[in-house]
């Protein structure tokens, strides 16, 4: 069974090494590259992820300030993803986001991992403390385990994992959370800070307030000033977790009316530009997805019956690839044809 979670692995000196065991390393992660594990919750880790990435920096200093004083920010590098086995839970992890640094000048890694789950799993903490664990086995480092709960419900949940005896205590494992739900949206919008930006969206607010929480995130991408496609990062993941209906759409432009020209005017900008680029990828993904169907269904009639892990590759190429796929299906005799091709 693989594991869809997202985790961020921060090695802090030294080389980064392999500390598990790996089976099928190579063809797992050109499996996931390639789409053929990709589920919605996949896609909720990669947004995540590419958000962690991109504003870890900003992401420490916001929800975790203690840590942001203490490693060396001017000295973080992202290295490649690593594949390891949890053997007895069964599970494969690859992890999302490696990045290398320093800790006051020693050695060290932060762990960061991101639960997305809705339920609460009762051997989390131990899970964690496992996690840590064979992390310390390979590194031999100090190592910070940090965890970020997304769920949309509020849940109360443990911070550390211990075993003890009546005669005395063996174990006493504490990480840092970071549970969205619980933090009030309101104290983050004075901010100039783009990761608490787009969390805006998986932070508590009430129903009645999804207008005004919009209207303060486009306030805040005002006064950041971002590039263009830091922004469209940010607007990305902040409409994947709260976007509006017609009627609070409607309610945000009366909003937006109440405020000061020159702040409209840019914020007109930002938002025209982001729902053009978002129509174009639109149109562009369309009509890669109908030329990836018309080849699957020339495959099938050339063919008879092709598996259902071919349409999966097909359906996985870019538009290019499926061009010269075009080009190329008349010459193409057998299925293996086919497979050598893809």
């Amino acid at each position: 069974m693989i594991n869809e979670k997202t985790f961020v692995l921060i090695p802090i000196a030294g080389k980064l090494r392999l500390c598990y065991d790996c089976i099928n390393e190579q063809m797992f992660v050109q499996n996931v590259k390639r789409g053929g594990v990709m589920t919605g919750r996949n896609y909720h880790d990669r947004l995540f992820k590419e958000l962690l990435k991109t504003f870890f920096n900003e992401f420490i200093e916001i929800f975790f300030p203690q840590v942001y004083e203490a490693i060396d920010l001017e000295n973080i590098h992202f290295l490649e993803q690593e594949l390891f086995t949890d053997v007895t839970r069964g599970d494969r992890h690859l992890v999302d986001i490696l990045v290398q640094t320093r800790l006051k000048e020693e050695p060290g890694i932060i762990l960061v991992h991101v639960e997305n789950q809705a339920s609460v799993e009762r051997d989390f903490a131990e899970r964690m403390f496992v996690y840590f664990s064979r992390l310390y086995q390979g590194h031999r480092c100090r190592i910070l385990p940090i965890t970020v709960f997304s769920y949309p419900q509020k849940h109360d949940e443990p911070d550390y994992f211990k075993l003890e005896f009546p005669f005395m205590p063996v174990l006493d494992f504490r990480f840092l959370i970071l549970e969205l739900r619980k933090h009030n949206w309101r104290n983050y919008i004075r901010s100039n800070n783009p990761a608490a930006a787009a969390l805006l969206s998986k932070m508590g607010y009430q129903k009645k307030e999804r207008v005004q929480v919009k209207l303060e995130f486009l306030r805040m991408l005002v006064r950041m000033e971002l590039d263009p496609a830091r922004m469209t990062l940010l607007t990305g993941f902040f409409e994947t977790y709260l976007r509006l209906n017609e009627e609070e759409e409607k309610q945000l432009e009366a909003e937006i009316g109440k405020i000061d020209a020159k702040e409209v005017e840019i914020m007109m900008e930002i938002t025209t530009s982001w729902e053009q680029k978002g129509r174009v990828k639109g149109r562009a993904e369309g009509k890669v997805e109908g030329q990836a169907d018309l080849l699957i269904r020339l495959l099938q009639k050339k063919f008879a019956n092709i598996p259902p892990e071919m349409e999966n590759q097909v359906k996985a190429l870019p538009a290019e690839k499926l061009q010269q796929l075009a080009e190329a299906i008349f010459d193409l005799e057998t299925i293996e044809d086919v497979k050598g091709f893809l």
